[in-house]
């Protein structure tokens, strides 16, 4: 079996990749970010500190691991600076191992400016809930053939040639809003400050990606948010703009479908979103608020709380075959430590029919969901470090995950630190 795992997050995103990442990353030897940008963030916490990542691969803390911002992603390079330099002030490591694919596709000033503003203009009722970073109008642009890619820094002719082509149509869209428009001299004056900063880090990945995948080489997929927001998959159109799916991974890393021998699916012992559109399982009471205290739930890039509710087995199921998941990590068992009884949401009834799969979106927001109840095992589960010191009941839970799901669940988080993790 080909020594490349994939992490996917199974549901809404916030899933709790971050801690698994960093978990696998310690033995690999190539990690890779296949997508987003940094509108979502994974929260790790290890011997050296506690960081947020946001686009820098939760390998960053592994010297000899080569880390790679793959080409599915959008990076904005100051917000990559901002986030090396708290690495290295805080960890107190210099951070060299970080290298950006060619093909990348750069969110630029405006991008940040049109995010913003075209939410804004959204009603109500229609808001995606973006995070205003950029990464729609970067990825419509790579859509649309006029975005600029991380390669393109390395040549000032090719550059120029490419901004002088797509900022007339930017600043029409932004004196629209009524917004800063920008002169191809102050966009190339950006672009020179990135490419004398992470130039010599901008590289064609292909040939040592290659390379490493047929000398079996142990590498890690990295993605951001959860199936629930991929932009054909997902609750469209409250999604992201591109694919954190084990297709995905494949696409964003250079890595052909057939190598990747490990699907890593990451999924709460409840469910949170982050963002617009329907969430079945959502509460509004004190249990949802309790599971919002306890667990922490408050944004890594935004600091917005998250929704939060039961787990949602019928969205999870949907996702393990959606992404051909072969193991799966639990996370945040011990957020339900304290709670009597712990609901599971198992079917829905939409318009008086029970449907025990995924519908589309516009049929997700009329689902009520269906419950089953099981006894709370009202006993602290952070200092268990192995299967058998979990409380009977906890153990119970997980299994019948496990087989509500068809899928091994592999790993059981009890807490953020890296020894919380139990391996079965």
């Amino acid at each position: 079996m080909s020594n490349v795992t994939a992490v996917i997050g199974v549901q809404w995103g916030d899933e709790g990749k971050g801690r698994v990442v960093d978990y696998l990353a310690k033995d690999a030897e190539i990690v890779i970010r296949f997508q987003g940008g940094d509108n979502a963030g994974h929260t790790v916490i290890n011997e050296l500190g506690k960081f947020a990542l946001h686009i820098i691969p939760s390998g960053v803390f592994n010297q000899d691991t080569m880390n790679i911002v793959g080409a599915g992603t959008v990076v904005n390079f100051d917000t990559m600076l901002g986030e090396i330099e708290n690495i290295e002030k805080t960890a107190g490591i210099e951070v060299k191992n970080i290298f950006i694919d060619r093909r990348a596709h750069l969110i630029m000033p405006y991008h940040c400016l049109l995010d913003g503003a075209e939410e804004a203009k959204r009603s109500e009722g229609q808001k995606i809930g973006t995070t205003k970073r950029g990464i729609g109008p970067c990825y419509s642009d790579k859509a649309s053939r006029s975005g600029i890619r991380a390669g393109d820094l390395l040549d000032e002719q090719w550059l120029r040639m490419r901004l002088e082509m797509a900022l007339p149509r930017k600043n029409r869209d932004l004196e629209y809003y009524g917004l800063k428009t920008f002169t191809v001299d102050e966009i190339m004056a950006k672009c020179k400050a990135w490419k004398d900063r992470f130039g010599d880090y901008i590289i064609d990945t292909v040939p040592i990606v290659r390379e490493a995948v047929e000398s079996d080489k142990k590498i890690l997929l990295e993605g951001q948010l959860g199936i629930m927001r991929d932009n054909d998959w997902g609750i469209y159109p409250y999604t992201t703009s591109s694919n954190p799916t084990a297709a995905g991974a494949a696409n964003g890393s250079a890595i052909p479908p057939s190598k990747i021998g490990k699907v890593v699916g990451v999924i709460k012992a409840y469910s949170t979103s982050v963002g617009g559109g329907p969430y079945m399982t959502e509460l509004f009471d004190e249990d949802g608020q309790k599971l919002r205290d306890l667990g922490h739930e408050y944004g890594a890039t935004t600091g917005r709380p998250r929704r939060c509710g039961w787990l949602d087995l019928v969205a999870a199921d949907y996702a393990c075959y959606m992404n051909g998941i072969t193991d799966l990590a639990l996370t945040k068992l011990d957020i339900l430590d304290t709670f009597p009884v712990i609901k599971v949401c198992t079917g829905y009834m939409i318009e008086g029919e029970y449907y025990n799969h995924l519908p589309d979106t516009l049929f997700q927001e009329k689902a009520k969901p269906i419950y089953e109840e099981f006894e709370g095992w009202m006993s602290d589960t952070s200092k268990a470090r192995k299967w058998e010191d979990l409380p009977q009941r906890a153990q119970e839970f997980v299994l019948m995950i496990e087989k509500k799901l068809g899928t091994r669940i592999t790993y059981v988080s009890v807490g953020p630190e890296r020894d919380q993790l139990i391996v079965r």
